[in-house]
């Protein structure tokens, strides 16, 4: 099959993460604003195109105040850095549908080479007759990298917020004409 132009149905499509509190804790958040476009053979990904982009401003971990702190220079600094990005730059198949993606992730002003995990989870036909594709990918990054480095130190011991980012994607994406 020849590479195809396949566009996120955001609808059906999540962005989750799950970062440590208090050392003791996981605090769970969602990204509604993303886009990619996926130039691929779903069945061989191994020649796959993949562009995806997070709005930072969607952030929401169910905690008004806290999804603005996030949005503020402590952190993402939406006002000058408004999007996570990521472009993959190698693709490996490691087992049959599973795959090592590789690429330029660009948070805070800053690219980082990251791998993430990439399942093809299969393909079909809607009741209106257009072709559907379904990915998973999870994978994990240190927040530090990117120059994210707030934290407070607690009484116990330890820090208030983890360094990994833990993240969980899932996609339906739409074949373009």
């Amino acid at each position: 099959m020849s590479l195809s132009k396949w566009i996120v149905d955001a609808s059906h499509s999540s962005v989750d993460f799950t970062i440590r509190h208090m050392m003791i804790a996981k605090v769970k958040g969602t990204f509604h604003e993303f886009n990619a476009v996926i130039e691929a053979d779903p069945t061989d990904l191994t020649t796959a195109n993949i562009e995806f982009n997070i709005a930072l401003s969607s952030i929401d971990t169910r905690n008004a105040d806290r999804d603005n702190h996030l949005r503020t220079g402590d952190f993402f600094d939406i006002e000058q850095y408004p999007t996570l990005s990521f472009k993959s730059t190698s693709i490996s198949k490691t087992d049959d549908g599973e795959y090592n993606v590789s690429g330029d992730l660009t948070l805070h002003g800053l690219t980082r080479t990251e791998s993430f995990t990439v399942t093809y989870e299969g393909s079909g036909k809607d009741p209106w007759g257009n072709e559907k594709v379904g990915f998973s990918g999870k994978g994990a990054f240190k927040r530090s990298d990117y120059g994210l480095t707030y934290n407070a130190a607690l009484e116990t011991g330890g820090v208030l917020i983890g360094d990994e980012v833990k993240f969980t994607i899932e996609i339906e994406a739409s074949k373009q004409a």
